[in-house]
Protein backbone atom coordinates (compact mmCIF):
# COMPACT_ATOMS: atom_id res chain seq x y z
CA UNK A 1 0.00 0.00 0.00
CA UNK A 2 1.28 3.39 -1.09
CA UNK A 3 -0.18 5.99 1.39
CA UNK A 4 -0.21 9.35 -0.18
CA UNK A 5 -1.15 12.91 1.65
CA UNK A 6 -2.64 15.58 -0.10
CA UNK A 7 -1.97 19.06 1.92
CA UNK A 8 -3.41 22.06 1.04
CA UNK A 9 -5.98 24.57 1.21
CA UNK A 10 -10.04 24.83 -0.22
CA UNK A 11 -9.18 23.41 -3.43
CA UNK A 12 -7.45 20.47 -1.83
CA UNK A 13 -11.06 20.42 0.03
CA UNK A 14 -13.01 20.80 -3.00
CA UNK A 15 -14.61 24.22 -2.19
CA UNK A 16 -16.93 24.82 -5.11
CA UNK A 17 -17.40 28.20 -6.47
CA UNK A 18 -21.00 28.01 -6.71
CA UNK A 19 -21.29 27.11 -2.71
CA UNK A 20 -21.14 24.45 -0.72
CA UNK A 21 -18.31 21.35 -1.02
CA UNK A 22 -17.74 18.96 -3.73
CA UNK A 23 -18.60 15.40 -3.41
CA UNK A 24 -15.40 12.88 -2.38
CA UNK A 25 -15.28 11.31 -6.24
CA UNK A 26 -15.58 15.14 -7.56
CA UNK A 27 -12.57 16.77 -5.79
CA UNK A 28 -9.17 16.25 -7.51
CA UNK A 29 -8.02 13.78 -4.77
CA UNK A 30 -10.70 11.92 -5.23
CA UNK A 31 -9.97 11.42 -9.07
CA UNK A 32 -6.49 10.37 -7.98
CA UNK A 33 -7.87 7.78 -5.23
CA UNK A 34 -10.07 6.24 -8.42
CA UNK A 35 -7.13 6.41 -11.05
CA UNK A 36 -4.56 4.68 -8.78
CA UNK A 37 -6.56 1.71 -7.62
CA UNK A 38 -6.43 0.06 -4.14
CA UNK A 39 -3.06 -0.13 -3.86
CA UNK A 40 -2.95 3.53 -2.82
CA UNK A 41 -4.24 5.14 0.22
CA UNK A 42 -5.29 8.74 -0.50
CA UNK A 43 -5.84 10.89 2.47
CA UNK A 44 -7.34 14.46 1.83
CA UNK A 45 -5.99 17.31 4.29
CA UNK A 46 -7.04 20.09 3.01
CA UNK A 47 -8.22 23.52 5.17
CA UNK A 48 -10.10 26.21 3.64
CA UNK A 49 -8.09 29.23 4.00
CA UNK A 50 -4.43 27.28 5.08
CA UNK A 51 -1.28 29.21 4.28
CA UNK A 52 2.23 28.13 3.71
CA UNK A 53 3.53 29.34 6.84
CA UNK A 54 1.55 32.59 8.08
CA UNK A 55 -0.77 32.43 11.00
CA UNK A 56 -4.05 34.46 9.66
CA UNK A 57 -5.05 37.72 12.03
CA UNK A 58 -8.84 37.78 11.20
CA UNK A 59 -9.50 33.96 10.92
CA UNK A 60 -6.77 32.26 13.13
CA UNK A 61 -4.97 28.92 12.91
CA UNK A 62 -4.36 29.02 9.18
CA UNK A 63 -0.31 28.09 9.08
CA UNK A 64 0.13 25.07 7.29
CA UNK A 65 3.81 25.13 8.77
CA UNK A 66 1.83 24.78 12.31
CA UNK A 67 -0.35 21.88 11.40
CA UNK A 68 1.94 20.17 9.20
CA UNK A 69 4.46 18.32 11.44
CA UNK A 70 1.46 16.52 13.46
CA UNK A 71 -0.34 15.65 10.64
CA UNK A 72 2.94 13.74 9.21
CA UNK A 73 3.26 11.77 11.97
CA UNK A 74 -0.06 11.14 12.52
CA UNK A 75 -0.72 9.53 8.88
CA UNK A 76 2.83 7.75 9.05
CA UNK A 77 4.24 5.81 7.17
CA UNK A 78 4.06 8.09 4.13
CA UNK A 79 5.46 7.60 0.59
CA UNK A 80 4.74 11.19 -0.84
CA UNK A 81 3.18 14.07 0.65
CA UNK A 82 1.32 16.59 -2.44
CA UNK A 83 1.78 20.05 -1.84
CA UNK A 84 -0.67 22.63 -3.07
CA UNK A 85 -0.43 25.61 -1.28
CA UNK A 86 0.07 29.33 -1.67
CA UNK A 87 -3.46 30.37 -2.68
CA UNK A 88 -4.01 32.25 0.54
CA UNK A 89 -1.01 33.48 0.72
CA UNK A 90 -1.55 36.02 -1.98
CA UNK A 91 -4.26 38.26 0.06
CA UNK A 92 -3.56 41.42 0.46
CA UNK A 93 -2.68 40.69 4.23
CA UNK A 94 0.46 39.25 3.88
CA UNK A 95 1.64 41.63 1.40
CA UNK A 96 4.45 38.79 0.44
CA UNK A 97 5.88 38.69 -3.10
CA UNK A 98 5.82 35.32 -5.47
CA UNK A 99 9.24 34.40 -4.46
CA UNK A 100 8.17 34.77 -0.59
CA UNK A 101 5.62 32.11 -1.49
CA UNK A 102 7.83 30.26 -3.04
CA UNK A 103 10.49 30.01 -0.51
CA UNK A 104 7.72 29.24 2.13
CA UNK A 105 6.51 26.04 0.10
CA UNK A 106 10.25 25.22 -0.23
CA UNK A 107 10.56 25.56 3.86
CA UNK A 108 7.30 23.29 3.72
CA UNK A 109 9.17 20.64 1.65
CA UNK A 110 12.39 21.04 3.83
CA UNK A 111 9.76 20.35 6.83
CA UNK A 112 8.23 17.40 5.03
CA UNK A 113 11.93 15.93 4.05
CA UNK A 114 12.98 16.61 8.26
CA UNK A 115 10.43 14.99 10.08
CA UNK A 116 10.68 11.48 11.00
CA UNK A 117 7.48 9.64 12.19
CA UNK A 118 8.73 8.09 15.22
CA UNK A 119 7.88 4.70 15.02
CA UNK A 120 10.95 3.18 13.52
CA UNK A 121 10.82 4.70 10.10
CA UNK A 122 14.29 6.18 8.50
CA UNK A 123 12.73 7.73 5.70
CA UNK A 124 11.17 10.55 4.25
CA UNK A 125 8.21 10.82 2.01
CA UNK A 126 9.27 12.50 -1.69
CA UNK A 127 7.14 15.14 -2.21
CA UNK A 128 5.33 16.69 -5.35
CA UNK A 129 4.65 20.32 -5.27
CA UNK A 130 1.68 21.88 -7.10
CA UNK A 131 2.20 25.36 -7.86
CA UNK A 132 -1.29 26.86 -7.65
CA UNK A 133 -2.75 28.35 -11.42
CA UNK A 134 -3.24 32.44 -11.44
CA UNK A 135 -6.43 33.54 -9.58
CA UNK A 136 -8.65 36.25 -11.08
CA UNK A 137 -9.92 39.15 -8.79
CA UNK A 138 -13.40 38.42 -8.94
CA UNK A 139 -16.75 38.23 -7.06
CA UNK A 140 -16.97 38.88 -3.32
CA UNK A 141 -12.80 37.91 -2.55
CA UNK A 142 -11.59 40.79 -5.11
CA UNK A 143 -10.68 43.43 -2.28
CA UNK A 144 -8.99 40.44 0.11
CA UNK A 145 -7.17 39.22 -2.89
CA UNK A 146 -6.20 42.98 -4.49
CA UNK A 147 -3.44 42.59 -6.62
CA UNK A 148 -3.15 38.94 -6.08
CA UNK A 149 -4.14 38.29 -9.22
CA UNK A 150 -0.39 40.08 -10.96
CA UNK A 151 1.45 37.83 -8.28
CA UNK A 152 -0.21 34.56 -8.97
CA UNK A 153 0.73 35.21 -12.73
CA UNK A 154 4.52 35.42 -11.40
CA UNK A 155 4.38 32.04 -8.98
CA UNK A 156 5.30 29.83 -11.79
CA UNK A 157 8.30 31.79 -12.56
CA UNK A 158 9.24 32.43 -8.63
CA UNK A 159 9.10 28.45 -8.37
CA UNK A 160 11.46 27.69 -11.61
CA UNK A 161 13.54 29.79 -10.17
CA UNK A 162 14.16 27.41 -6.98
CA UNK A 163 14.36 23.82 -8.37
CA UNK A 164 17.93 23.78 -8.34
CA UNK A 165 17.72 24.10 -4.58
CA UNK A 166 14.97 21.91 -3.75
CA UNK A 167 14.64 17.76 -4.33
CA UNK A 168 10.99 17.50 -4.68
CA UNK A 169 9.20 17.27 -7.80
CA UNK A 170 7.32 20.85 -9.22
CA UNK A 171 4.43 20.77 -11.33
CA UNK A 172 3.48 24.58 -12.51
CA UNK A 173 -0.41 24.13 -12.91
CA UNK A 174 -1.20 27.15 -14.89
CA UNK A 175 -0.55 25.07 -18.22
CA UNK A 176 -2.93 22.33 -16.45
CA UNK A 177 -6.39 24.49 -15.33
CA UNK A 178 -7.36 27.56 -14.56
CA UNK A 179 -9.95 29.11 -11.62
CA UNK A 180 -13.52 29.69 -12.21
CA UNK A 181 -14.48 32.34 -13.57
CA UNK A 182 -17.30 32.96 -10.56
CA UNK A 183 -15.29 33.47 -7.90
CA UNK A 184 -11.71 33.76 -9.45
CA UNK A 185 -10.12 31.37 -6.23
CA UNK A 186 -11.83 27.71 -6.69
CA UNK A 187 -12.03 25.05 -9.35
CA UNK A 188 -14.87 23.97 -11.27
CA UNK A 189 -15.61 20.34 -11.40
CA UNK A 190 -14.23 19.26 -14.88
CA UNK A 191 -11.03 21.33 -13.39
CA UNK A 192 -10.86 18.71 -10.29
CA UNK A 193 -10.95 15.77 -13.41
CA UNK A 194 -8.03 17.30 -15.16
CA UNK A 195 -6.21 18.24 -12.00
CA UNK A 196 -6.75 14.61 -10.66
CA UNK A 197 -5.35 12.75 -13.72
CA UNK A 198 -2.62 14.96 -13.97
CA UNK A 199 -1.22 14.54 -10.36
CA UNK A 200 -2.12 10.74 -11.01
CA UNK A 201 0.01 10.36 -13.25
CA UNK A 202 2.67 11.92 -11.98
CA UNK A 203 2.56 10.22 -8.69
CA UNK A 204 2.57 6.31 -10.65
CA UNK A 205 5.77 8.14 -12.55
CA UNK A 206 7.14 9.07 -9.33
CA UNK A 207 6.68 5.45 -7.32
CA UNK A 208 6.63 3.01 -9.79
Amino acid sequence: MNTILCFGDSNTYGLNPRGGRFHRNVRWPGIVRELLGQEYEIIEEGLPGRTTVWEDPVENVMSGKAYLPPCLRSHAPLELVVLMLGTNDLKARYAVSAADIALSVLSLVQLVRSTLPGDGERTSPQVLVLVPPPIREAGLSASIFAGGEAKSRRLGEAFNKLRPYTDASILDLAAVITTSEIDGLHFDAEEHRKLGETVAREIKAMLE
